[in-house]
């Protein structure tokens, strides 16, 4: 068995087709397209370049690809209550032999190792989150959401008998349309219904400039709890959102606003993975066609979130109720789609997971994300949890006036458990 790096066009095709080889003994593999994974690494079209740098290599048996890996530094990646330096691996695609897997990993270790890295995550994606991150452990009797990792179910083994442990758990929660929003919720709703200064309604796409700006309002402030330091522009967002338009359904984005001022945001899209299994990997001309098509004929039946945050002084309050509520009733009234699939959500964040139970989600799916320390120098130590206990929580708006009543109810709970 032998290791090369990928430089070449025919390196980057081997790359990309072990991954179908290996899937389609699986009958609910869904081929991601080619682009969005030569995307990660083109450093003209990902900004983690500008702070980081990736690899990968192919691992070849007598010509024949049988496995891949890519190594990643992200300057901006934070550790979450650890203080070492930490790459991440990912786009691992393997043999089941563990031999081979083992020459992967020490690839990666051994260079992230000579880049000054003490431990490496994975599988991670060289980018956001929403996309390619964690090993599925369970979800295998469906297909996967777009941008969802997709593995056999020997990758587990491969991991765990190389070294890596359970630096969290990755959960997804799904709902069908149909299903009722818990009285909880229609409770909390009616509270904010009558208070004219509370609204909450879909997006404008004649108005996607304001939009842009109140998701990174609300995202700059919600994701600042969870130390990361990460920020997002509004010109980001623009642009972000003008690339999304030709999948974009207004009637499954929604935000919450105090007086205008956005306070909480629920972003969902029709999942793509409806379209793109059909597509083998390719979005060329004739499949581009074949998607606006299959688009205008409501193929797809599953939506999926991308992201849901409240302003860290309105959380506790039932404002994410609100706006669910008055989201699920537009949903329900349109009858789109059958299935909602909710983003995933850590197991360090009690709050969300007690958003999707309390919303009467069913776990779905469960992902990892492993970590592989590289010597005894710091204990492994899993993924600490929020303490929402230490986020200052305001009690007025921004323009002086008191929260709503329900404020002070902080310790109100959704089915027993604190928000």
């Amino acid at each position: 068995m032998e290791i090369f790096e990928v430089h070449t066009k025919a390196d980057k095709r081997d790359f990309l087709r072990i991954s179908p080889l290996l899937g389609q003994k699986f009958p609910n593999y869904v081929q991601p397209l080619d682009k969005d994974i030569e995307d990660v690494f083109n450093p003209a079209k990902n900004k983690c370049y500008g702070f980081g740098k990736a690899t990968r290599w192919i691992l070849k048996n007598n010509g024949k690809v049988i496995g891949r890996i890519a190594a990643f530094i992200n300057d901006q990646y934070k550790n979450f209550g650890t203080d070492f330096p930490t790459g991440g691996i990912g786009f691992f695609e393997c043999i089941d032999d563990q031999e081979a897997a083992n020459m992967l990993f020490d690839q990666a270790a051994g260079w992230l190792k000579t880049r000054g890295m003490d431990a490496m995550d994975g599988p991670i994606n060289f980018g956001d989150r929403e996309r390619w991150w964690g090993l599925m452990i369970e979800g295998f009797n469906e297909e996967p959401i777009y941008g969802m990792a997709f593995n056999p179910p020997y990758y587990q083994k491969l991991f765990e008998r190389y070294g890596f442990k359970n630096f969290y758990d990755q959960y997804f929660f799904a709902m069908k349309i149909t299903d009722p929003v818990p009285d909880k919720y229609i409770e909390r709703h009616a509270r904010f219904k009558n208070k004219k200064d509370y609204t909450a309604r879909h997006i404008d796409l004649d108005n996607i400039e304001k939009h842009a700006a109140d998701f990174a309002t609300v995202y700059n402030a919600a994701w600042s709890q969870h130390n990361e330091s990460k920020t997002i522009t509004k010109e980001d967002m623009i642009r972000n959102f003008n690339e999304m338009k030709p999948i974009i359904d207004e009637d499954i984005i929604w935000f919450a606003y105090y007086k205008e001022e956005p306070i909480a945001m629920w972003i969902n899209i029709p999942d793509l993975n409806e379209y793109f299994k059909h597509f083998k990997g390719k979005f060329g001309l004739l499949q581009k066609l074949r998607f606006m098509l299959m688009k205008r004929n409501g193929v797809c039946q599953r939506f999926t979130g991308i992201a849901f945050g409240v302003v860290p002084k309105y959380q506790a309050l039932g404002i994410d109720a609100f706006m669910i509520t008055e989201g699920s009733a537009h949903i329900q009234k349109k009858r789109s789609y059958e299935k909602y699939e909710m983003g995933w959500t850590g197991d360090w964040n009690p709050r969300m997971l007690n958003i999707y139970k309390a919303l009467g989600g069913r776990l779905s799916r469960n992902l990892v994300t492993y970590r592989y320390i590289f010597d005894d120098r710091h204990p492994f130590e899993r993924h600490p949890t929020i303490d929402y206990s230490t986020i200052e929580m305001n009690k007025t708006h921004n323009d002086g006036q008191p929260l709503v009543e329900e404020a002070e109810k902080s310790d109100e709970k959704l089915n027993g458990e604190p928000q």
